[in-house]
């Protein structure tokens, strides 16, 4: 158990825009950052960091918390879990109790697996640096690709040595259960014998975003052409080949700082460029590019940048994933290496200087690229050169912003050389073809019989309906609490803090909130005033009560920042500081009249059905008092906004 001045210490060195900034790419709009929200899919920035309130607010799904609920969220971590992890980032020493092999059984199951593939890593590494075979065979290979230890120490590199159950027995040994060697992917179970998947290979560590190992990739050596030279983990709780690239962890920062992400094929691709000191790289590990790959590019750029090795036939197999980022409305620009090399071999024979250069200089635009490419291929034959300026029309309509798509077909009327009217009318007509296509219902589901509800359904509203008023004193409470007003009562100003004032008035009339969440709020500040504590917006924004934690956040985060315009013209919007007693009366005054008129209905709906006289009596003693404090109500509302 972590010690509580311990996470005090963590939550406090803790910056909220740092930590998601590793996981979003974030740009500042004013006291606020704004980005892309990681947990749902979106086109317009809508999730929102504040980094003096210590919050992110999401105000297209709704997601919301701190930076502890951040890691925990997006990372699946427990609590401890993502506190150790903020811990590490920003260097703080957390003291544990061993881990013992009894204490592993009662992890759960995914904890498990991180751990297991986490011990076989090491054990992996340890095996290449210090195994006869590991350093024959895995190590004298990486160092001929010209890998330095540094390198290998960051990408954990590790060796599977070649034999039937090596590390699976050294993991049981250990106190790892075989069902989660076997869930995780590093052994197959035939028959209550244990088989190694990686055996004889050198290996690659998979990382997570925050730098767990999740799956493996393995290299064969031998020249065996019935054996597959590279085998990956499979799809597992915690591994996801479509939703996972390699060197994302380690390239993070640099594509947010370089806005550009380069895109290889291979493992020793990402490596031998992070060596010559390009990072902003990763790798799909051979698989056809997804969406979700794409996706988790996007939150940190908008750009990308595809490095091919120069074969002509795996550049057109690929044009179908560099749709699917046009797709998305990213930037997408092609490198071509001269014949036979790959990114790998250049940036080990060149110069970091030269590699960049020659990324620079050689990067063209994707549309560009695939027009000249095909043109190529079709010169002479006017039916292939139909057919290529369907398929480039195609891949135009790809692209969600309209203004993009017009300077793409006035390009390409250029280069094609037809008239630009010509291609416009084309990109129409796909353009039809793909709405209705999308818009078409499946033929399998039944549309509901009433598809559209009555305008008077829509447009109902609650006359007594307080969470409005509620929601606002909630908001006022939390900003102006230990803010000092003057109240006149009874003909005599006096000083209160707001939340004071606020407790008194409550139990003077009676009251409390009708939203659950709102009274344990307030009887928090009930608590700390009378042991003489101040309450600050942490103390919500990291309670133990994940309720308060969501309804305090929901009320601090404000969707809308004013333009520098306002202030410019002068114009200073009401927020309640410049008379916090008219404020505060403005909402509380028509809540108290609604939850007052939702009693005397209550009243009146039981004088209907009751023949009981002494009830009836009763029922009329309380309809009269209320109905006083009704009038009386009214009365200060006229009072107070009519002076």
């Amino acid at each position: 158990m972590i010690r509580r001045d311990t996470i005090q210490t963590i939550i406090e060195t803790a910056r909220i825009e740092e930590v998601i900034g590793d996981f979003v790419s974030l740009k500042k709009r004013g006291a606020n950052y704004l980005g892309l929200c990681p947990f749902h899919n979106e086109k317009t920035p809508s999730f929102s960091v504040s980094p003096s309130k210590g919050i992110y607010k999401c105000f297209g799904c709704g997601k919301a918390g701190n930076v502890v609920n951040f890691v925990m969220e997006h990372e699946h971590y427990n609590y401890p879990e993502a506190l150790k992890y903020l811990a590490n980032r920003y260097g703080i020493e957390v003291e544990e109790e061993e881990v013992t092999p009894e204490m592993k059984r009662e992890l759960d199951e995914r904890e498990s697996m991180f751990a297991v593939n986490d011990f076989v890593t090491r054990y992996f590494h340890q095996n290449l640096l210090q195994s006869g075979e590991g350093k024959s065979v895995g190590l004298s290979y990486l160092k001929e690709r010209g890998f330095l230890e540094s390198t290998i120490e960051k990408f954990q590199l590790g060796y599977a040595l070649d034999k039937r159950d090596d590390y699976s027995k050294h993991a049981i040994k250990n106190g790892y259960k075989k069902e989660i060697l076997v869930k995780t992917g590093l052994t197959i179970d035939k028959n209550d014998f244990l088989i190694d998947r990686f055996r004889g290979r050198v290996i690659f560590p998979i990382h997570n975003l925050t730098g767990k190992v999740i799956g493996f990739g393995g290299r064969i050596l031998s020249s065996e052409k019935s054996t597959a030279k590279y085998i990956n983990s499979p799809d597992s709780d915690i591994y996801n080949k479509s939703k996972v690239l390699y060197g994302i962890y380690f390239a993070r920062n640099a594509i947010v700082k370089e806005n550009n992400c380069y895109l290889v094929e291979g493992y020793t691709d990402v490596i031998s460029l992070h060596q010559a000191g390009i990072e902003n790289v990763v790798a799909s590990s051979g698989t056809s590019l997804t969406v979700d790959q794409i996706k988790l590019i996007k939150r940190y750029t908008p750009n990308i940048t595809i490095l091919y090795d120069g074969d002509p036939a795996g550049i057109k197999a690929s044009f179908r994933g560099i749709d699917l980022i046009l797709e998305q409305g990213m930037n997408v620009k092609i490198v071509l290496f001269p014949e036979g090399e790959d990114p790998d071999s250049y940036a080990r024979s060149h110069r970091t200087s030269e590699v960049q250069e020659f990324i620079k200089k050689q990067a063209t635009d994707f549309i560009k690229f695939k027009t000249n490419l095909m043109m190529g291929e079709t010169a002479g034959d006017p039916t292939g050169r139909a057919a290529l300026i369907k398929e480039i029309v195609n891949t135009i309509a790809q692209i969600p912003d309209g203004i993009n798509r017009a300077v793409y077909i006035k390009e390409c009327s250029t280069v094609l050389d037809i008239p630009e009217q010509t291609l416009m009318n084309e990109l129409n007509k796909t353009l039809r073809r793909k709405f209705r296509k999308q818009s078409r219902p499946q033929e399998d589901i039944p549309l509901p019989v009433e598809t559209v509800k009555p305008v008077q359904e829509l447009i109902e509203i609650d006359p007594l309906d307080v969470s409005g008023y509620e929601k606002q004193i909630m908001q006022f409470i939390l900003r102006f609490a230990y803010h000092t007003i003057v109240v006149n009562e009874d003909e005599q100003d006096k000083e209160w803090q707001v939340v004071d004032f606020i407790i008194y008035d409550f139990n003077r009339d009676h009251i409390k909130f009708e939203n659950p969440v709102y009274n344990k709020i307030l009887n928090e500040y009930v608590l700390a005033s009378d042991e003489g504590r101040r309450l600050e917006d942490k103390y919500f924004t990291f309670h133990e009560d994940q309720d308060i934690v969501q309804t305090v956040i929901g009320l601090l985060a404000e969707p809308y920042q004013l333009s520098e315009n306002w202030k410019k013209y002068k114009i200073y919007p009401k927020k309640g500081e410049e008379d916090m007693v008219e404020y505060f009366y403005s909402y509380i005054l028509p809540l108290k009249s609604r939850l007052i008129s939702k009693e005397l209905r209550k009243i009146m709906d039981l004088l209907k059905t009751t023949d009981d006289e002494s009830e009836m009596y009763l029922l009329q003693q309380q309809y009269y008092e209320l109905k006083k404090i009704a009038n009386m109500l009214d009365e200060r509302r006229h009072r107070i906004f009519n002076h």
